[in-house]
């Protein structure tokens, strides 16, 4: 759903969920507003929303310039999965409202967090991988640092800079070890994994260090990476550095999860995990055979079902279409959450119709990626190699 088909209504509602703390907001003309919206529209949460706030009104960028800065980091760790499909997504409205989306191939961080065992050709050959992947979920936009325009970086090549080490060492000054052993859940890790590995307690300051160093306006990521977006807005208060307004999208959970949410992301989608997790790779068939098996009890709004429409489906296509087999009743459309569960807990719906309505949208969304590895096979190939 992007700025063509964002209703004014909806407009509205999200700019005055921020109006009381912002009051700036109201600066906007129709347009800024609409370009705040699109930027952060349906994601889980938007922390520092005045930066963003001030950016549009036209305050220059910490280098002095009117682009907006938006960047992600990737550990290039394995094989693309439906998380990047959420981000995608957001990153595309940024893009479509002026913004700049870098995206930050962290090599160097995933050599810490043990990925490929240190491998770092392997690390570097997933990036390049990746790089590929992003390009085609975004619509293959111009490449460069102006507005609407994406770019990658690898964190090594920001290493190189003197300067970056320098403001490692100042993110890490006045940082215990208890505060820093309370964001391992950014690396997946828990708070105990790294007494025996001096360079994970660096990690959190080293991606706080990133964000400064890139002169980054926006930092997106999951809600699993909102503690080291915390950690970041700390140091800018400490060094009053300007701080990046942080949008963090929603956590999809696996397919076989079910019950309450646990702030350790135990539920989170992983690709470790291929029976529960949606591949970017996975066919038409493939995708159906897996929601089949998937968790959907009508009554649990917790469901991965309903977390696939929400966060993918209906922000892209604003609508899904269950089609059951023309001996069980007719096609029936629903353009909201609310509609779609009411529809399976009173029987209008069966689940199995229903789960295969959203396998069938999101592998509408994955023929690009599909179209161009069937291709192009080779750096799928060799990703899919290291896991053998």
């Amino acid at each position: 759903m992007g700025l063509e088909i964002l209703q004014d209504e909806e407009v509205s509602r999200i700019i005055s969920i921020y109006e009381e703390n912002n009051p700036d907001i109201h600066s906007l003309n129709d347009t800024q507003k609409r370009n705040l919206v699109n930027m952060i529209y349906s994601t889980e949460e938007v922390v520092g929303i005045n930066h963003l706030i001030e950016r549009i009104l036209g305050t220059p960028s910490s280098l002095d310039d009117d682009v907006i800065r938006c960047y992600v980091g990737y550990e290039p760790s394995g094989k693309a999965h439906v998380g990047w499909l959420v981000q995608a997504l957001c990153l595309r409205r940024i893009l479509e409202s002026g913004g700049n989306v870098l995206i930050y191939l962290a090599d160097w961080h995933a050599w810490v967090n043990d990925k490929f065992n240190g491998d770092m050709d392997k690390i570097k050959s997933t990036g390049a991988y990746m790089e590929k992947v992003f390009k085609i979920l975004l619509g293959n936009p111009d490449e460069g640092e102006g507005s609407g325009e994406l770019r990658f970086l690898y964190a090594s090549d920001l290493m190189d800079s003197g300067d970056y080490w320098a403001s490692v060492l100042k993110c890490s000054k006045n940082m215990s070890l208890k505060k820093v052993r309370k964001t391992f859940t950014i690396m997946g890790r828990d708070e105990d994994s790294a007494d025996g590995d001096l360079s994970k307690f660096f990690y959190p300051a080293m991606q706080a260090a990133d964000i400064f160093q890139l002169h980054i306006d926006i930092a997106l990521g999951g809600m699993d990476q909102r503690k080291a977006h915390m950690y970041m807005r700390k140091v800018g208060d400490k060094y009053k550095w300007k701080k990046a307004t942080c949008i963090h999208t929603p956590i999809i959970s696996s397919l076989k999860a079910s019950g309450d949410r646990m702030e350790s992301f135990d539920h989170k989608m992983s690709k470790s995990n291929p029976n529960g997790a949606i591949l970017l790779h996975d066919s038409p068939e493939k995708l159906r055979k897996k929601m089949r098996k998937a968790y959907l009890d009508p009554s649990d709004r917790n469901s991965p079902i309903y977390e696939l429409l929400e966060h993918i489906i209906l922000p892209e296509f604003g609508k899904i279409t269950v089609t059951p087999k023309p001996e069980f009743g007719e096609p029936s459309t629903y353009s909201n959450l609310k509609s779609f569960i009411d529809a399976i807990s009173d029987n209008t719906i069966h689940p199995i119709d229903a789960k295969f309505a959203v396998a069938d949208a999101i592998s509408e969304l994955l023929i690009p990626i599909n179209e161009y590895f069937n291709e192009n096979p080779e750096l799928l190939q060799k990703v899919e190699s290291f896991s053998n």
